[in-house]
């Protein structure tokens, strides 16, 4: 490897050897390529942590937090140091020419099949294909490198300057295993028939639930590192077509009112109505769907513990505009219905209503939101007006907006009449009567563990182990407690609760709109050889939440808020194999 080449000290130290890799079986066999491997590692790299054989890595890797700095620090600074101390031995050494053998050719869907140690770890970079195995087990940022896995190292890169160096594309090029496919190097949208052609692109960090439309939810380690979720990783959920609108021409609609129907610019919004800001988390109806599949099968995406994000919205009260427009209490509106400019090929439109008086109430807070986390709506979040509903599920804060109508009814939405409504364990397919339960507007308390993930390894030897997660409960409801426990619900201990910023009043009451990242770092049970980690979280009406997911199961997999679980292994020989 380019590293070694420019830093035999390191060699001769013993902190990197170099060694020869051999490719998996199927795959084709470019030139040589050379590795480095953790100082103290066996010369398989299988031992002390390494990757090559399909093992999970142990539970020293670093911290989020520190990852980030890992990425910039660590590579630039071993880089740089070597090639600095080596410029005298740099311009000696004659790099042999690349292998002019033809390198195979690999479709985008194959480089997606490579995403865990097991089966290989490839990333794409400018039409390459590398197979980074290796690497990740001695890449200073190794964990963080892996959202890459599968796909384009580009946006990942273009986050820290300290890749663009042509040292650093030279250590890659050793990695090399193939060619993208040129159909797909073109990254083209599908043809033009094809109503997601011109949808947004994302962050390749989210995990996809489904292509078309786009969902996705980021790692779930990452949103115990934020209070704020980076806009990026915030979950996205679409129901159709992203629609490319103009703001420039945009117009909302408002219908219902007793002085006939308003139409406002989005100028007229900004300018005319004071900003307001409110930060607000907002949780998919169907976040964590994936645990109640384990108990039986339900239709719906397979949600894990991360459709759930929380964001500061600026915007416009829903009400200023309301009472300008000439709303009057006392009139026979009882629901505010909510129409997208999203919509299918038959041209419907996706719709959701609230009930009135939560879209008037002073204390309701409910938005015409214009930005998220001080920037212009992303495409994917609703560009150029969304509404934001704080305390009520995702399903209820429609993007695009297009129109309001106030109404004696409910929104005739199919994903206000029959869909997003919870049922009886009982209730099936062929017994199923969507208008016998309301449609769910306020979610129920809601706790899960980001950090340690399912089947982490935990030394024996650091005596402690510390547990991440977020909690978050509807209708303006307050976290006022998280219960953490080491052994299955045995015994507990509570946790740490993180709001926003430390200065910061907490909310008026009813007004708690924003999760609760918590945390807790206690000493490992003597003698377990495993942990099973479990999280239940308080509101201030002192909810809390149910134990089991068999008793809530529903046939769309809704409302899942059952204690979270996680099992994690006490590794006893860490020092030993040190």
């Amino acid at each position: 490897m380019l590293l070694l080449r420019h830093c035999p000290g390191l060699t001769r130290v013993g902190l990197l050897k170099p060694q020869r890799l051999s490719l998996r079986p199927g795959t084709a066999s470019p030139a040589p390529v050379l590795a480095c491997t953790r100082w103290g590692s066996s010369g398989s790299g299988n031992s002390g942590g390494g990757w090559g054989s399909g093992q999970h890595p142990r539970s020293y890797a670093p911290q989020w937090s520190h990852m980030l700095a890992g990425l910039l620090a660590g590579t630039g600074a071993v880089l740089a140091y070597g090639l600095h101390q080596n410029q005298a031995e740099q311009a000696a050494t004659t790099i042999p020419p690349a292998s002019k053998t033809p390198f195979p050719i690999f479709s985008q869907e194959e480089v997606y099949k490579h995403r865990t140690p097991a089966d290989g770890i490839w990333v794409t970079y400018k039409g390459g294909v590398y197979d980074i195995t290796e690497f990740v087990a001695m890449h200073p940022g190794g964990s963080k490198i892996l959202l890459a896995a599968g796909g384009a190292l580009e946006p990942f890169w273009a986050m820290y300057a300290v890749h663009s160096q042509e040292h650093v594309l030279e250590i890659l090029s050793e990695y090399k295993v193939g060619e993208l496919s040129p159909e797909d190097q073109k990254q083209q949208s599908a043809s033009s028939s094809d109503p997601y052609s011109t949808d947004p692109p994302r962050h390749p960090a989210l995990r996809v639930n489904s292509q078309k439309p786009f969902n996705g939810e980021p790692p779930s380690e990452i949103l115990s590192e934020n209070y704020i979720t980076p806009t990026a990783f915030f979950f996205k959920r679409n129901h159709l077509p992203v629609p490319k609108v103009d703001p420039a021409t945009y117009r909302l609609e408002i219908e219902g009112l007793p002085n006939g129907p308003v139409s406002l610019s989005l100028e007229d919004l900004k300018s005319r109505f004071p900003k307001h800001t409110v930060t607000a988390t907002l949780q998919c109806a169907g976040n964590r769907r994936s645990e109640m599949n384990k108990v039986k099968q339900v239709k719906g995406l397979n949600w894990g513990i991360a459709a759930i994000s929380n964001a500061t919205w600026s915007g416009v009260l829903l009400r200023d505009v309301l009472l300008d427009a000439g709303y009057k209490s006392g009139g026979t509106a009882k629901h505010v219905q909510f129409e997208g400019l999203d919509k299918d090929v038959t041209g419907t439109t996706y719709g959701a209503s609230i009930p009135l008086g939560k879209a008037v109430s002073e204390e309701g807070d409910v938005l015409l939101a214009y930005e998220m986390n001080g920037e212009d709506l992303p495409a994917d979040h609703g560009f150029p007006l969304r509404v934001v509903v704080p305390g009520t599920v995702g399903a209820r804060n429609v993007k695009w907006l297009g129109k309001i109508i106030l109404s004696e009814e409910e929104s005739s939405s199919h994903w206000q009449q029959n869909d997003y409504k919870g049922f009886s364990p009982s209730t099936d397919w062929d017994t199923v009567d969507f208008k016998s339960a309301p449609a769910i507007q306020e979610l129920p308390v809601q706790s899960a563990i980001t950090q340690p993930a399912e089947g982490a390894v935990v030394d024996r030897s650091m005596e402690e182990v510390t547990v991440k997660g977020y909690a978050w409960s509807g209708g303006g409801r307050e976290v006022v407690r998280v219960d953490v426990s080491l052994d299955g619900g045995r015994t507990w201990q509570v946790a740490k609760l993180r709001g926003g910023e430390e200065d910061e009043p907490p909310p008026p009451p009813g007004r708690a709109w924003a999760w609760k990242l918590w945390e807790l770092t206690a000493p490992l049970p003597e003698d377990a050889q495993e942990l099973e980690i479990v999280c239940k979280a308080v509101d201030s009406s002192y909810n809390v939440q149910p134990d089991s997911m068999a008793p809530i199961w529903n046939l769309r997999g809704v409302l899942s808020n059952a204690w979270h679980r996680v099992r994690v292994t006490v590794n006893e020989d860490a020092e030993d194999e040190e």
